[in-house]
Order: C-alpha cells, then structure tokens, then sequence
C-alpha cells in the first residue's frame, strides 16, 4: 500500500516545524476557534479547515469532533478532513479514540476506504467504535466481504459487537447473500439482547429474504412485536422482488388495520405489485388512498400509477394521472410515453415525446420500444436515425431494439454495422445484446452467423440463446438440426415451454410427425407441465401432420381452453378437409362460454366451403358483427366469395359482390368470374370483367 495523502500532508506539517508557541492577544486560541465556527457556520469548510491546518497550537478536542463532523456532511471535503487529522496528531500525539473514530467516519463518508483502513491499521489501541466505523464504511460502500471479515476479526479481538455493528453486518450478509452467516449473526442479536430492536429486527427480515428464503423472512416479520413503517416496506418490497406480487399487496393492505401509514416508497410499491398481476381493483382502492393522503404530486408514487393504468390497459386514466401532475418530472413523461407506445398507439405516444421539455436514453428507447412491438420498422428506422443524430449516449437497450428492427426489416448489413458498434464499444459480452444478435442472424437467414455468434457466446448464453438458435433452425425448416441442437442443449441448460413451442412448430412446419412425438414423448417423460401454450403447439402439430385424432385428444386433456386453442383445432379440421368436425368443435366452443373472435370464424367459414353449407355460413358472417361484435375482414369476404363461387349462388354472389364495403381483390374477381363462366351468369360476369379490367389500367 502506498504512502497516503494524509500521511504526505502530516510529514510536511511537521516540516514546518510547527510546535505549540505561547498565544497572542491578536491570535489567541479562543480566537481562531471562534473564526473557524463562524466559517463553519456558513458552510465554509475548507477556510475552516485552512485556519486550523495554519495555527501553530492545539485546539479543544471537541473543535476537531465538529470539523471532522463537517467534513462527514460534505462528499468533496476529502482534503480538509485529511488536514483535520494531521493537525490533530501533530499537536495531540495520544488523542482520544472517539475522535480517531470520528476521522474514520469522515474518511469512509468522503469516499476515502483507503485512508479510513489506514487510520485504522496506525492506532495503538481501538474500541467497539473503531471497529463499526470500518464495518460501516466498507458495508455502505459494496465491499460486503471485507466488512464480514472485519466483523470475524473484531470478534476473535474480543471486542463485543452492538446495534450498530450487526446492522452494518446484516446489510453485508444481504448483498452477499450469507445466509449462513446471516442465522448465526440473529443468533448473536437474541444472545446479546437486541430483539426488541426494529431496526435490526428489519434487517433480518431484509436478509433472509434476500437470501432467497421469504418464508423465514415472514416468521421474522410476525416475531416483531411493533413493526414500523420501514419494516413493512421491506417485507412488501422483498416479496416483490421475489416475483409474489400478490401476497406483496396483500401485506401492503394489511398495514391500515396495524395503523401504520405506508411510505411514499411502499404505496410505489404496491401499485408495482398491483401493475404486475394486472390487479386493477386493488390498485384502484389503492389510488384513492393516495389522493386522501395527497401524495399524488408525488413523482414516484405518480409513475407507478401511470405505469398500473396503463398494464391494465386503462390508457385514458393513465393519462388523467400524467396530466393532473402540477410538476411532471422526466419519470413521468417517460412512462406515459413507454404507455402509450407499448399500448399500439404509437401515434400518440410519438406526439408526446415530441411535447417533452427533457429526454434520456430510456426516454428514447421506451418510444422505439413501442415500434418495434408492433412491428412498425420503417417508422423504428427512421426514429433510429433522429435518435443517432440527437444523441451520444447508446445503451445495450438501444441496441438489442436496433438489432431487432434490423432483423425485422431483414437487414443484415445494417444488424452487422450494430454488431461492429457493438463490439468496439466493449458491449458483446451483455446477454441482452448477445440474443438479440443471434436473433438478428437467425432472422436475416444467416445460419452460419448465428451458429458462430452463439459459440462464441459460450461463456455467458442462456436458455434463451439455445431457442433463438433452435427458432433459427426451425423456422429454415431444418427440423433435423434442430432436434440435434436440442440435444446439446440439454447438457447445459433446461427446456422451456418456449423450446417445446418452437420444436413443436418446426415439426408443424415440415410436416414431421415422428420429431413431434419425440418431443411429446419427452414433456410426458420427463413431467414438463403441458400448459395452455405447449398444449395449443401440440393441437397445431398434430393437426397439421394429419393427426387430427391425436390432436383432439390432447385438447380434451385440457382442464380450461382459451380461444386460441379452440382456434387451433378448428383451423385444423379445416386443413385436414373435416369441416363437419369443425363445426361441432364451434358448438362446443360456444357451450364453455369461450367468446369466437376474428380468427374462429375464418375457421367456421372455411368450414362452410368445406361442407357446402352456404345458408349456414351466411347466418354465421352476419353474426360476426351483428351478435358478436366482430368486424369482417378480407379473409372473411373472400371466404364469402369462395362460398357462393363453388357452391353456384350465384344471385347470393352478386349481391355479396356489389355491396361488399371494401373492394374486392384480384383474386376474389377471378373466382367469381370463373363462376359466373361456370354457371353461365353472364350479367355479373360481365360486371366483374369491368372491375379487373379498371384494376389492370
């Protein structure tokens, strides 16, 4: 360890040869004591610190307490504690500890570790005070396992720890995740008489949940016989944290009965709990209470509003929060932003971020975030360029969203240019940016890209990586490969239901039903969870390798079924020409109460073509708007046309054709004019002649 400044600025004191002299009436000690306090209290330190480090003679140790308290105060006033202690030793060869601890203290909140642990190290004798100062500051500063070591040695010098030793000690265990520690430190805290202390008994449960174990964290939460309001933000913000945002609410909503008022920080986190379960009625009820405690100019508490409203797809009442803000801050802004634009409508969201007085990186990224969910690239593109012309400062958000729009545009020498970025700027180790390059790869068709990218990630790739390349391959149709890579996959990491998805499509796609079952065979052997998304893949997979028995029974094996997999195994009746099976699957569909959508009545449609029901699928287009409050769409109208055509209505088919809201298509006016050849219906054929020919000029 090198010679410290503190060290430099003691030797050079003493080069002035400065020893006590007999004072002056001009500078007697009373004097310069009473010049440094008045600077002291104007704020200025470093004169104060000046004065004494120039005046020949010792002052009164509580004059050097009050520096040395100063300098605590002040981030910057690293020199001015420095002078503090060299004047001190010069002048006072044997000061007091508490004051050599109060130097310790001055150091660590300077930032100075390196000249608190010298002080340290040079003390002939030291207290329980020394040893919490350095425990403190190294625990305050991230250095937990320095500050546990610090905590062993003062127990095997025989030095007893207090209230303020296992604090620091708690907060150290948490980062570093001792749990083992964490237990035999409570075990000290009840032997040395400190249960009745909330503020440790805070930090135990602090611990034990960030050491992973919550269900201790809760006992140790109940054991507390007055918890406070800090206690009840820890244990709502840890289950939080652990992913239980409803038990996390739960615990929010018990304070009122102990009549404890929640922090600013605590009602944050709730509705962030409420946000993520889609809890909008508790987060409601939530609401009002932060209006009658007024804390809705809260910029904290009025984010994460913004943020709930806006997860439960309440855009407008989001909004309503964001505009009664007497002072919107940037969190603000970007949240109604990120609200609107994650929310698909982009228009509005790009309207206000035009309207923001400030804007950061996140600001930004939220705003391209929005395009590139819903795949509007052109529009991300041209928001990429503004962003590179208006800012520096790229993060790895910026990227992968850069990546992505490169991979949606299938633009693979725009996706290589962010890959050289990326690399220059020392960014490719991130695992974020890392998948987002495979997918980019994978995407633009670059195989071998991919595969070379994902071997050189080794070190740091994820389950996600190993689907990116398994979707790569599945997607190119190389269903051999891929059940290769699964295989490799398997020595280093676990499937997902996003791996079997995946597989599962890559079978659908090639028509390979041997592959698909390996894979079935594997989720039942191994007991993966067949959940709605796996079970829905499956339907897909058998109905389009022509196993429309097998696809029945996994759907039947569902205890509830959502519209997309209602919609998968009629899609598939009709792609194994079974419409009649269709049919009765819509029938039972509607028994269970599940609402059809768009998607479920091309299905139905096609059905109707199938079988040659033309009355019935007529009833069921004019139910789409008029029961079920769904809009036809071009699919819609031209299984109407393909309906009529094959079938010979071809009365139906002209008045369909004639007062159809949209324009036909090309292909829609081909099959009908083949009708009206077909079954000689000149009138609508030479109609229909017309319209291709003013299509054609």
């Amino acid at each position: 360890m090198g010679v410290s400044a503190a060290s430099v600025l003691k030797h050079l004191l003493h080069h002035r040869n400065l020893k006590p002299q007999p004072p002056t009436a001009a500078t007697s000690t009373a004097a310069v004591t009473t010049k440094i306090l008045t600077y002291l209290k104007s704020g200025r330190i470093r004169k104060a610190a000046s004065t004494l480090f120039a005046f020949p003679a010792p002052f009164s140790y509580d004059l050097y307490a009050h520096l040395l308290r100063a300098c605590s105060l002040h981030r910057h006033a690293i020199v001015e504690a420095r002078k503090v202690e060299s004047h001190l030793l010069t002048f006072s060869p044997n000061p007091p500890i508490f004051l050599l601890n109060r130097a310790i203290e001055a150091y660590a909140k300077c930032g100075s570790l390196r000249d608190a642990r010298e002080l340290f190290d040079e003390m002939p004798q030291r207290d329980g005070g020394t040893w919490n100062a350095l425990i403190t500051a190294y625990s305050q500063f991230g250095f937990p396992s320095e500050a546990l070591n610090f905590f062993l040695c003062m127990n095997r010098s025989g030095v007893r720890a207090n209230e303020i030793t296992f604090a620091g000690v708690l907060g150290s265990c948490a980062v570093a995740g001792e749990l083992v520690l964490s237990m035999q430190v409570h075990g000290l805290v009840t032997k040395f008489g400190f249960c009745g202390n909330v503020i440790l008994e805070s930090s135990l449960v602090d611990v034990y949940a960030k050491c992973g174990v919550i269900v201790d964290a809760r006992k140790m939460f109940h054991e507390i016989l007055h918890p406070n309001a800090v206690t009840w933000n820890v244990i709502v913000r840890r289950y939080l944290d652990v992913g239980n945002a409803k038990e996390a609410v739960f615990m929010f909503s018990r304070m009122f009965p102990a009549a404890v008022r929640p922090l600013n920080f605590t009602f944050s986190n709730a509705l962030v709990a409420c946000s993520s379960i889609a809890a909008l009625e508790e987060g409601m009820q939530i609401h009002g209470v932060v209006v009658k405690l007024g804390l809705q100019e809260d910029n904290v508490v009025s984010s994460s509003l913004i943020n709930l409203y806006v997860k439960c797809r309440k855009l407008e009442d989001g909004y309503e929060v964001f505009d009664q803000l007497g002072s919107k801050d940037l969190v603000s802004w970007t949240s109604i932003v990120s609200g609107y634009a994650m929310g698909g409508k982009t228009w509005e969201a790009r309207k206000l971020f035009n309207e923001m007085p400030e804007r950061n990186v996140i600001s930004w990224n939220a705003m391209l975030a929005g395009y590139t969910r819903f795949s509007e690239w052109y529009e991300a593109l041209d928001f990429v360029h503004l962003m590179l012309n208006t800012i520096k400062d790229l993060d790895h958000v910026t990227l992968s969203l850069m990546l992505n729009v490169s991979a949606g545009l299938l633009d693979h020498e725009m996706g290589k240019n962010v890959h050289g970025y990326i690399y220059r700027h020392g960014l490719h180790s991130n695992l974020m940016v890392g998948n987002a390059l495979l997918d980019m790869y994978g995407k633009c068709g670059n195989l071998n890209s991919a595969r070379v990218w994902f071997n050189q990630m080794s070190n740091w790739r994820d389950r996600v990586s190993w689907n990116a390349l398994l979707a790569t391959y599945g997607n190119h149709h190389l269903s051999e490969q891929a059940l290769t890579i699964f295989s490799e996959m398997q020595w280093e990491t676990k499937p997902t239901k996003y791996t079997f998805g995946t597989l599962l499509a890559a079978s659908a796609n090639t028509f390979s039903l041997y592959l698909g079952k390996q894979i079935h065979g594997f989720i039942i052997r191994h007991e993966f969870q067949i959940d709605t998304i796996i079970r829905t893949a499956l339907v897909y997979m058998y109905s389009k390798c022509r196993c429309l028995e097998y696809a029945i029974e996994v759907l039947k094996g569902a205890v509830s079924r959502d519209v997309i997999i209602w919609n998968t195994i009629i899609l598939g009746c009709c792609h194994n020409h079974r419409g009649k099976e269709a049919l009765e699957l819509f029938g039972a569909m509607e028994a269970e109460n599940i609402k059809p959508d768009h998607v479920t009545f091309h299905g139905i449609l096609l059905a109707c073509v199938e079988e040659g029901l033309v009355e019935y699928g007529a009833k069921c287009f004019k139910s789409m708007s008029n029961e079920y409050c769904v809009l036809p769409r071009l699919e819609h109208y031209d299984c109407m046309i393909e309906l009529y055509s094959r079938h010979g209505y071809m009365d139906e088919l002209e008045r369909f054709i004639k007062t159809m809201p949209i324009d036909p298509t090309i292909s829609m006016l081909t099959r009908a004019l083949d009708a009206c050849q077909k079954n000689e219906h000149a009138r609508l054929g030479e109609w229909i002649a017309e319209k291709i020919n003013e299509f054609q000029h």
